[in-house]
């Protein structure tokens, strides 16, 4: 069974109603990256830092998974699928998907401020100043903020690495280190690209290139991928 790898960014997630942070009226409009997404943010006002997480979780909560998110979890039924993502929402796992890699952490999980390890699944739409771990460090957002390091990026390399078919959807390539897969990618893998910009995007090697949006461009490729291969 082919190794098939999806690379999704806040393009497909953006078809939920999940607002990404770059575009106009997004949720970073009114604030500085460096006043809510650092750890040196979180020192100096985490409840401004929880707040806007907060807003954010209770966004993705009520957002569904699109006809994008459930068009991937059919090509579970011919290849063997994993899904590494820059989103932090839950959408792929909530459509079905099987494997996912958050490269950039998860909203729907909290952690303590100083164990990183220490990490929860959350019942609850918020974090609150005063809400701690089992060691008694408050909590925060399981979130990869400007500045710290990538977890899961040896893992998603290694998955890159094996890939018959690497697939990205819905993201400018722009974000470091994740873009960065692009360069682990075998020499005989089919990459493409779903993006309804895809060819404002400089691409470092040859892409078949689908300019649609991701609720269009993926159910169309995946009945595509699965006529050719199953």
């Amino acid at each position: 069974m082919k190794r098939l790898v999806v690379f999704t960014g806040a393009g497909i997630s953006a078809e939920s109603g999940i607002k990404t942070f770059r575009e106009s009226g997004g949720l970073w409009e009114n604030y500085a990256v460096e006043d809510i997404a650092t750890p040196q943010a979180w020192y100096k006002n985490p409840e401004l830092v929880l707040d806007f997480y907060n807003q954010r979780r209770k966004q993705v909560i009520s957002a569904q998974p699109n006809a994008a998110h459930l068009a991937l979890v059919e090509l579970e039924k011919g290849f063997e699928v994993i899904v590494i993502t820059q989103n932090i929402d839950d959408l792929h796992e909530r459509a079905g998907s099987s494997r996912v890699v958050h490269l950039h952490g998860e909203i729907m999980k909290s952690r303590s401020s100083l164990n990183p390890s220490l990490i929860y699944p959350m019942n609850t739409d918020s974090i609150q100043l005063g809400d701690k771990c089992e060691r008694g460090s408050q909590l925060r957002p399981h979130i990869v903020w400007f500045g710290e390091s990538v977890p899961k990026m040896d893992e998603a390399i290694m998955i890159t690495a094996k890939a018959d078919i690497f697939l990205v959807i819905g993201t400018s390539l722009a974000v470091y280190p994740a873009a960065s897969l692009l360069e682990f990618t075998p020499e005989h893998t089919m990459t493409i690209l779903i993006d309804p910009n895809a060819n404002a995007h400089e691409l470092p090697k040859h892409f078949t290139v689908v300019s649609e949006n991701a609720t269009i461009g993926v159910p169309q490729l995946v009945k595509k991928l699965l006529n050719a291969y199953v």
